[in-house]
């Protein structure tokens, strides 16, 4: 099988190139098929996935049977102040890629987010069949992209995370971190609730899904479900940083895009087919700050 990742330096598509060369991730083995996987990996700056031709002309001479994309415009601030930007992206890159896979007959996996939902009145974990309303620029491009990729390519997984962490480039794992030996203190929100998500066994779930036809809409998050500030002071405290962790309101703690309230999601899809293997959310974050600290 030849697999196209997009993104293929970011925090998903490390994990991808990494469990695929190994055979393995920190959930368990994969299919023996995947020790045969091709890579074509590619990141922004090799493959722009807002030009159309360029898109189409790589595809059709790669010829890749399935298409993972894991490249975003993920600045959430930042797609408020450049939703032009915002919208090549994670619109038109998504359509890009779409159209490309369905005129070969490839499967195409589509990288969303739990910010296609507002949570405002929210009390249970969203499922896939719950509606959408997202409140940012950041989350009405992705669920557009989503859109795009429903409408124009026939074999697709389009797979919605959110608070990923992974081994390479900056999340909130790594800036907690950072901050926590700078500072005494850190004022964290804790009004927003959601699940944190380690990128290995996200990848691990996405490269187990392209082995079937089960095409749909998945949710693919850590279980269980926490506010930011309940995951910084878990950070914190598992990294053995003396910093004190302060909750605070997100009406305190002003940013330039309006956050989901509850933006919880409900792995359903992946039990009702090929089974959640995602670990809870405390396990999975101590695991990798255990193998970030060696």
């Amino acid at each position: 099988m030849k697999i196209l990742i997009t993104g293929a330096k970011g925090q998903l598509g490390n994990e991808l190139v990494s469990i695929i060369n190994s055979g393995k991730s920190e959930i368990g083995k994969l299919s023996s098929n995947v020790k045969d996987y091709k890579i074509i990996a590619f990141d922004r700056k090799e493959l722009d996935i807002t030009n159309f031709l360029e898109v189409r002309n790589v595809i059709y001479n790669e010829k890749p049977d399935v298409i993972i994309n894991s490249a975003a415009a993920t600045n959430v601030d930042g797609c408020e102040t450049d939703k032009e930007f915002a919208f090549k992206v994670n619109s038109l890159g998504a359509r890009n890629l779409a159209i490309a896979a369905e005129n070969i007959g490839a499967k195409i996996v589509q990288v969303s987010t739990d910010y296609v939902f507002s949570g405002s009145t929210q009390k249970n974990p969203f499922t896939e069949y719950d509606l959408t309303f997202p409140y940012s620029v950041y989350g009405k491009t992705k669920l557009e992209g989503e859109k795009f990729v429903r409408e124009l390519c026939s074999k697709y997984f389009i797979v919605r995370t959110a608070w990923l962490y992974g081994y390479v480039g900056h999340n909130f794992v790594y800036t907690m971190r950072r901050l926590g030996l700078e500072k005494e203190k850190l004022t964290v929100v804790n009004d927003q609730v959601g699940n944190p998500t380690n990128a290995n066994d996200l990848a691990y779930h996405i490269l187990k899904l392209i082995e079937t036809d089960e095409y749909g809409v998945y949710h693919c998050t850590g279980n269980g479900e926490c506010t930011w500030y309940d995951f910084a002071k878990k950070i914190i405290e598992l990294s053995n940083i003396d910093c004190e962790i302060v909750p605070c309101t997100s009406e305190e703690f002003k940013t330039v895009a309006k956050r989901p309230e509850y933006s919880s999601l409900d792995n359903m899809m992946l039990r009702c087919t090929i089974g959640d293997n995602m670990r809870n959310w405390e396990e999975a974050i101590e695991s990798f700050i255990k193998k970030i600290d060696k």
